[in-house]
């Protein structure tokens, strides 16, 4: 293998490192965010969980206020009973009193129905309050390993950038290096690829011609791809 492909191999490893060093770095606050959602939807189920409590008081309230407005009612009608003088009248308000006195008892069933659903919903508080706590330790772990993990890589991509620019400075050929450049990133990070012994580019997998294969063979000059343009070893 010619020299300066060995060293442009080399060159290409560094910047496949660099490349998925970065590509990880951008996932990193991807991969995060997607922690907090999950931590979102406990949230919310939470927050679910409080309201359903919350619509329930107000329905026992007001079933209780119900209750006192029809226990006041029949305070009345009894009252309105004890003055009246005549027969009708007595018989008609008792039937009012009966009629409120019913109301009054679907109304308390009502209050303790509603009262037992009251005990269910704190019960789905509780329950909501330890899976939120539950996700927010594992979310933290997560998140806090994700950030390690970025520290790690954040240093792996600094000595990677550095070993780079001493391997162009020791290629030094700016010509051979902008050639590079063109076909790492034209080529998905394939600049420099292998050429099988059928003569096939392990890049594009078409068939070279015998004398492009020859002379990555004798390494005479750098021999290309005569599909895709990348360049040739053995």
């Amino acid at each position: 293998m010619r020299e300066d492909v060995k060293q442009l191999l080399a060159l290409q490893e560094i910047d496949q490192k660099i490349r998925a060093l970065e590509a990880e770095l951008l996932r990193i606050p991807q991969l995060q965010e997607t922690a907090k959602d999950r931590l979102a939807n406990d949230t919310a189920a939470l927050a679910q969980a409080k309201a359903n409590f919350q619509a329930n008081e107000v329905e026992i309230k007001k079933v209780d206020l119900d209750i006192g407005t029809r226990r006041n009612s029949i305070e009345r009608l009894k009252n309105q009973q004890f003055e009246t003088k005549k027969n009708d009248e007595y018989t008609k308000l008792g039937q009012e009193v009966i009629r409120y006195e019913e109301m009054v008892d679907a109304l308390e069933t009502r209050e303790l129905e509603l009262m037992e659903i009251a005990d269910d919903l704190r019960g789905n508080i509780t329950a909501a309050e330890a899976a939120l706590t539950k996700t927010q330790g594992y979310v933290d772990e997560e998140i806090k390993a994700l950030e390690d993990r970025a520290t790690e890589r954040r240093k792996a991509l600094a000595e990677a950038q550095s070993l780079k620019e001493e391997r162009v400075a020791a290629i030094g050929d700016e010509e051979l290096l902008d050639t590079y450049h063109r076909l790492f990133n034209k080529r998905d990070g394939q600049a420099i690829v292998k050429v099988t012994p059928e003569r096939s580019c392990t890049s594009c997998h078409v068939q070279v011609t015998p004398a492009t294969y020859a002379l990555a063979q004798s390494g005479a000059a750098i021999a290309h791809c005569d599909n895709c343009s990348a360049i040739l070893f053995i």
